[in-house]
């Protein structure tokens, strides 16, 4: 198995996965990284590359929750 099937098998693993669980695997991925003395590639990001990271993951179709106009009613009062 190359490596680039293994990591698209785990990209497909992990977007399956529990937000809890997906937090658990970022710390442990970290942990790693620090004691390998990696550097995460996001901190040295400028304000463009976090705005557009953040802008995707603000408007990604895989949301489950979704709200009516009677959610919206309940908590806006004017």
């Amino acid at each position: 198995m190359t490596i680039a099937i293994t990591r698209e098998q785990l990209h497909k693993q992990i977007d399956a996965l529990p937000d809890d669980v997906v937090e658990q695997i970022a710390d442990f991925t970290f942990f790693l990284m620090t004691r390998r003395q990696i550097k995460p590639a996001y901190t040295e990001w400028d304000s463009d590359q976090w705005q557009t990271f953040t802008l995707e993951h603000f408007f990604r179709e895989t949301d489950d929750v979704t709200y009516s106009l009677d959610d919206a009613q309940e908590i806006y009062h004017p």
